[in-house]
């Protein structure tokens, strides 16, 4: 015989999830709970938001299962592949260009150029027409892909360039901080003999460069000036995390954190959270995974800011090569010596790769090859601090930008990365 439930029981039932809501609205009206949510419990932030720029930020602190109950310790990891634009660069577009707008170096109608490998590009690019601006990128010629058309699919312009040394004026961060010079004067009329040869046109078809246009020297002729966004050097970077990220992971884990684990690529993000957190309780230990090649790992460590590569002589193409992306560097910046750093670790691109595999098996997390190396990172700090301790780490992107190399399994193999690990064995947990 079927059951009947009554009136009453529904009632109350009813009246239970209004009650569960109401103290979620409450108490967790801006951040998330870290921990499992049973099915009565609703958390929220604000039930609106003012537009894009509103909904950045605020991600998930999330427990990963698979990795906590491998080390003995709570691994939580900030889903930064939550934001809108799909990157923990969400945050730092809106604070360069928010504070270029208050000082006027940026004005609306002005054209935001940037030199990434892709993740800051595309939040610039998405952020920058919620501010009135344009966008105007310029990329490595090797980077995945899928990230150089999300970029033209966004409507910027974009430029490739191949692959150099910081030190050569065509590297493709000296490539933008040329061409928001170029657009300034363009904009002022005040044209030298090279920038003369500037071509004004009105539109470009969805935005990015067309294969018969010089890339050089396009900009529109509305064009209200440039600016270089130089997420290096630009401490709005390590602002952004400071003052955004850094207090959330604070709040989100009830003030109650033993360790932060993050690469570095600009430096931006490890920089401020790592400084935010230790100015709360400075026996909070943060640290740094780099990927190979990359010389903060030996800086870190030793005071010397070289690589095993460059002491014997040999220089690789970025100048350091590895399947990551947007990790790793072979100089300081700015926002990197912000950081407070207790130690450091090596990761390779085999760990790398089989975590992002490990992480998709055991817990549905599809990441991208940062977040992977982060997720390293994080079991290394659980293996040095040993079993009982709270750790946090960033999970910076999706898989969902790095299909063609990342998750190819051709291009894996080329270069001897096809994964093969059962469990996580490769990082001598058993």
């Amino acid at each position: 015989m079927a059951s009947v439930t009554s009136a009453g029981a529904i009632a109350a039932a009813s009246m239970a999830m209004v009650a569960a809501l109401i103290s979620g609205l409450l108490v967790y009206k801006k951040c998330f709970s870290l921990s499992l949510r049973k099915p009565q419990e609703i958390f929220c932030r604000d039930m609106t938001v003012d537009g894009l720029i509103g909904a950045i930020g605020n991600t998930p602190l999330i427990l990963i299962k698979s990795l906590s109950e491998a080390t003995g310790c709570k691994i939580l990891a900030k889903a930064e592949f939550l934001n809108p634009g799909g990157s923990v660069k969400d945050r730092v577009a809106v604070k360069i260009i928010e504070e270029a707008l208050e000082s006027g170096d940026l004005v609306k109608g002005g054209i935001v150029f940037e030199g990434s490998a892709g993740s800051t590009a595309i939040s610039l690019a998405m952020v920058a027409p919620a501010y009135g601006c344009k966008c105007h990128v310029v990329i490595p010629d090797d980077v995945a892909i899928e990230k150089l058309q999300i970029l033209e699919s966004l409507g910027a312009t974009v430029e490739r360039v191949r692959p150099v040394s910081i030190t050569h004026k065509d590297h493709f961060v000296n490539v933008a901080r040329r061409r928001a010079s170029e657009a300034t004067k363009f904009s002022q009329g005040k044209h030298d003999k090279e920038a003369k040869k500037t071509r004004a046109i009105d539109s470009l078809p969805n935005g990015h460069v067309s294969p018969d246009i010089s890339p050089a020297f396009v900009f529109p002729n509305d064009c209200k000036g440039g600016f270089f966004a130089d997420q290096f050097e630009n401490l709005a970077n390590f602002r952004a995390h400071y003052e955004g990220t850094g207090p959330e992971i604070w709040a989100q884990t009830g003030e109650n954190l033993d360790a932060f684990v993050a690469a570095a690529g600009t430096g931006g993000t490890l920089a401020g959270i790592s400084r935010f957190l230790q100015e709360k309780k400075n026996d909070i230990k943060c640290f740094l995974i780099d990927p190979p090649g990359s010389g903060l790992y030996n800086k870190v460590t030793r005071g010397v800011m070289y690589t095993r590569e460059e002491a014997e002589g040999r220089r690789l193409k970025n100048p350091f090569d590895t399947v990551t992306e947007g990790i790793g560097i072979n100089r300081l910046t700015k926002n990197f010596m912000m950081a407070r750093l207790d130690g450091a670790f090596r990761g390779t691109d085999m760990e790398a790769v089989e975590m992002s595999r490990f992480l998709l098996k055991n817990g549905g997390l599809f990441v991208g090859s940062s977040s992977a190396m982060n997720c390293v990172g994080a079991v290394r700090v659980a293996q040095l601090l040993g079993p009982g301790h709270t750790i946090v780490t960033i999970l910076c992107d999706s898989g969902m930008r790095h299909l063609s190399k990342f998750f190819n399994p051709q291009y894996l193999s080329d270069r001897g990365l096809t994964p093969s690990a059962t469990g996580l064995e490769f990082l001598d947990v058993r």
